[in-house]
């Protein structure tokens, strides 16, 4: 060992206290006065033959070790089967091979202690020396290697200026051609050759000269006294020498794109016929060479308000797996053929390093912009449009019958608007144009969507009913609207009427009548005597004056789709209220996603006016489909025009839908998990006569859903119960309603024979309930436990036959017999079972009453003490409701 081994560390080699090792070393023989001593070999081998001694093993002679060390045997066995042809037959016969083989050691005289650490410093220089050259080598392989670094460095820089040598000479030889092109215009033509005539011959004095900086013109590659040379003795620019058409400059770039034979072959030989090198490129840099990128790329990526993520991958030149895999980083769920909204597109796209901006792909709007901005008139006066809120059953349509002279209140079914009505009428006071909202809590984006059309709001409360929830709901929409507000208190003709105690009520809304001090016209009316319906129409029209309502009178017509509905004989039919222009008929207009031409107008009588005007509402004919209640409608000059404003509308409204049901958040996700298992779905497939009417029933229907079930409106339309909504409830289990609205017969055929939930409604209360009552259904009962009597145990007796019995008191309702019980314990429950017996003196009974006294057996329970409770309680099912 090269190091020498003190008592201290060889006790830490052979896990033994140091004061041990000491005695042992004693007890063989040999003394140490300290643990810092050095232990030699021959002392380690004496002190093991002691411990070989002292623990009953015989000590090994060295002569047996020494021979067990010098020789080994190897025995080897090998079986293996051999097939022998004796004639027809094959006979198999197993071969077996032994061998065995002895290795012995020359001998070898054991080293002393001295020739042993001579040795071992022996081999410590070799393995210095070894590693020093190691060394050394690696840093001589750095040095060359940084030296080939500088070297490739300095030929590429010297490679970029050659080539940009090359380029400027190219570009002064090809201006000198175009001056020698010049300079050989303005000379005379030279009269034409006679090829009959012997040619001079040819010296080369005769050449002309080069311009300055070109390179030297090579020969004619078709010279006949050429053909004799060699190919490989021919210049490189050879075979584009003879191409007069050629310019200098592309003559100089493929004369110097040649220089290297073979240029394209893959493993080609130059011309000493060794390989080319193709790892160094800076040779082959031209014009047209493969230059490495210094910087990343940064692209634009037009994005428009939607786009699926392979054209965003095909646009950022980047592998749909990538994209998707950003989006999930970000966390966005989408598939590659999902589409994204332009936000999320956007901070995906500046994620994996380049810039998004917005694509303007609203070409149509922009014509569409453009040619109602060509609609400039002058303005003339318009008259009002009052709409007409308040609470159902408050007398809204009986006003406006009265001030129209019809009855409209009395084909209402239930006796209440459902609609929205439109009307104008020629009052003393001038034309004024009414809306007519219903009044149904159901209704409220109806009413929201009067109150934003109306230049007046008139709120009819009842003076015998006072303000109701839709009489502040209407406040509100005025109020976010920011129309004026008129009040008319009506029937104050009744007994009940208290005209003062509505004004008091209004002031908890910040309605504050003129009478006390505010600004908000109040008058008092009867819709059924027409007591101050003059009135009425004279703060209209004091408003009206007040606001000086105004609008342009000629040119193409704009407004707002009051209502809409699928007439079978007509088609779709659409009630507009004109807010500019004049719409005649004709006239191509688009209205939301749906455009036409109008082939007739009607008005509220079912006359045909010739136009209409502004403030005036008519029913059009001639749409391609039914428009959305509350869509703006404009006029354009041709049927192209509106179609392609149309079909792009729809467009952007379908993209904006799928990505509305796809690329789920994984927050959205995770917010999920766990909710809906137990969870009911009642489906339905709405069919309405008109539009406002579906979009209310769809809102008052979702809105009872709960935790425990889901009402999901699956399909929803205007128009009759058709085939295909019979199909769609039939495939889905849902039930139909159709509101004024029928099944034709080959629908009835399929609801017939699948057993479709069919049914018909015409006032919005009875659906509702009706709604209700199968979501009932869906959610079945629940178990309820009542308690109904409750005994106190005063004493305990055992019988032979019963057990434990308990004398008890009824202290609280009644105790029966065939009813569950509890045994409680300083209010804690201890048993549930159910009674045994039930005893009054000796004679079974069924039920004991309060206050009375009787024996109580619990069936499998004897440990009954005195002071319990037994609890007697019945189980009930309760229907569960919405």
């Amino acid at each position: 060992m090269s190091q020498q081994t003190t008592i201290r560390k060889l006790a830490e080699l052979v896990n033994t206290p140091v004061e041990k090792l000491l005695e042992q070393l004693a007890g063989a023989g040999m003394k140490f006065s300290g643990p810092d001593q050095v232990v030699t070999s021959t002392e380690k081998v004496k002190l093991l033959g002691f411990l070989r001694r002292s623990h009953g093993k015989p000590e090994q002679a060295p002569e047996e070790t020494d021979q067990s060390a010098k020789k080994i045997t190897l025995n080897r066995r090998k079986q293996q089967e051999v097939t022998v042809n004796s004639g027809r037959s094959k006979t198999t016969v197993n071969v077996e091979v032994r061998q065995k083989r002895t290795y012995v050691k020359d001998g070898a005289r054991a080293m002393t202690p001295d020739e042993e650490r001579a040795d071992i410093l022996r081999k410590l220089e070799e393995s210095r020396a070894r590693n020093l050259a190691e060394q050394q080598a690696l840093a001589e392989k750095d040095r060359l290697r940084d030296e080939a670094i500088v070297r490739a460095r300095e030929e590429e820089v010297a490679a970029k200026e050659r080539a940009e040598a090359e380029k400027k000479a190219a570009e002064e030889a090809a201006v000198a051609a175009k001056a020698a092109e010049a300079l050989a215009a303005t000379k005379p033509k030279r009269a034409p050759i006679d090829e009959t005539a012997p040619r001079p011959p040819r010296t080369p004095a005769a050449a002309p000269a080069a311009p300055r900086g070109a390179p030297p013109a090579p020969p004619r590659s078709d010279d006949r006294n050429n053909r004799s040379a060699p190919r490989n003795e021919r210049g490189p620019g050879d075979r584009f020498a003879g191409q007069m058409h050629l310019s200098a400059a592309d003559r100089a770039r493929r004369g110097n794109s040649s220089n290297s034979n073979n240029r394209g072959r893959p493993g080609g030989r130059n011309q000493s016929g060794g390989r080319r090198d193709m790892s160094r490129g800076g040779n082959n840099a031209g014009p047209h060479g493969f230059e490495r990128p210094t910087a990343p790329v940064v692209r634009e990526v037009a994005i428009g308000e939607t786009i699926t993520v392979a054209d965003l991958a095909q646009k950022l030149a980047l592998k749909g797996g990538e994209v998707v895999k950003a989006l999930f980083k970000m966390g966005v769920m989408a598939t590659i053929t999902q589409s994204i909204d332009h936000d999320t597109a956007a901070l995906v796209t500046e994620e994996l390093g380049h810039k998004a901006i917005r694509a303007n792909d609203n070409d149509a709007e922009d014509a569409l912009l453009a040619s109602t901005g060509e609609n400039q008139g002058e303005a003339v006066q318009r008259p009002p449009v009052v709409t007409i809120m308040g609470h159902v059953d408050h007398g809204k349509t009986s006003l406006l019958d009265y001030i129209r002279r019809t009855k409209v209140a009395h084909g209402e079914a239930g006796g209440i608007t459902q609609h929205i009505g439109a009307y104008h009428v020629d009052t003393p006071k001038g034309v004024i144009s009414f809306l007519d909202t219903p009044g149904h809590a159901a209704f409220t984006s109806m009413r929201a969507r009067g109150a934003k059309l109306t230049d007046i709001v008139v709120l009819v409360v009842a003076a015998d009913d006072g303000v109701m929830p839709q009489t502040k709901e209407a406040i509100q929409h005025a109020r976010s609207a920011g129309v004026p507000l008129i009040v008319a208190i009506n029937k104050i003709d009744k007994s009940g009427a208290d005209p003062m105690r509505v004004k008091n009520e209004l002031l908890s809304e910040q309605v504050v009548a003129e009478d006390f001090g505010g600004d908000i016209q109040m008058v008092e009316i009867s819709a059924k005597t027409g007591l101050g319906i003059d009135d009425l129409l004279d703060a209209v029209s004091v408003q009206a004056e007040l606001l000086e309502l105004k609008a342009v009178d000629e040119g193409r017509a704009a407004g707002v789709v009051i209502e809409s509905s699928l007439d079978k004989g007509r088609g779709p039919v659409a009630t507009v209220l004109v807010q500019q222009g004049r719409l005649k008929k004709g006239d191509y207009l688009v209205c939301g996603i749906q455009y036409g031409r109008v082939r007739a107008l009607f008005d509220e009588t079912g006359k045909q006016p010739e136009f209409a005007g502004p403030s005036i509402p008519v029913q059009v004919l001639g749409l391609s489909g039914v428009p959305e209640a509350g869509d703006d409608f404009v006029v354009v000059e041709d049927e192209r025009l509106a179609k392609d404003v149309a079909q792009q509308r729809e467009t952007k409204r379908r993209e904006s839908r799928l990505v509305a049901t796809a690329g789920s958040r994984m927050e959205d996700i995770m917010a999920t998990l766990g909710k809906g298992e137990g969870q009911q779905v009642l489906n339905l497939v709405i069919k309405a006569d008109v539009q406002g009417s579906v979009q209310a029933l769809s809102q008052a229907l979702v809105a009872l859903s709960n935790e425990d079930i889901r009402i999901n409106v699956i399909h929803s339309g205007v128009g009759g119960i058709t085939e295909s909504d019979a199909n769609s409830a039939a495939a889905s289990k849902a039930t139909v309603i159709g509101f004024n609205v029928r099944a034709d017969a080959s629908a009835r055929r399929i609801i017939e024979s699948n057993g479709v939930d069919l049914r018909y409604f015409s006032i919005i209360y009875d659906v509702i309930d009706q709604v209700k009552q199968v979501a009932s259904g869906l959610l079945g009962v629940e178990i309820r436990e009542e308690i109904i009597g409750i005994a106190e145990v005063r004493d305990v007796f055992r019988s032979s036959k019963l057990g434990a019995v308990a004398g008890s008191m009824v202290i609280e309702g009644v105790v029966k017999r065939n009813k569950p019980i509890r045994v409680l314990r300083d209010s804690v429950v201890i048993f549930e079972g159910e009674l045994e017996s039930l005893r009054r003196f000796k004679e079974n009974v069924e039920e004991v009453r309060n206050g009375t006294e009787c024996g109580i057996a619990v069936k499998a329970y004897n440990d009954v003490k005195p002071g319990d409770q037994i609890e007697c309680f019945e189980r009930i099912e309760v229907p569960r409701t919405l």
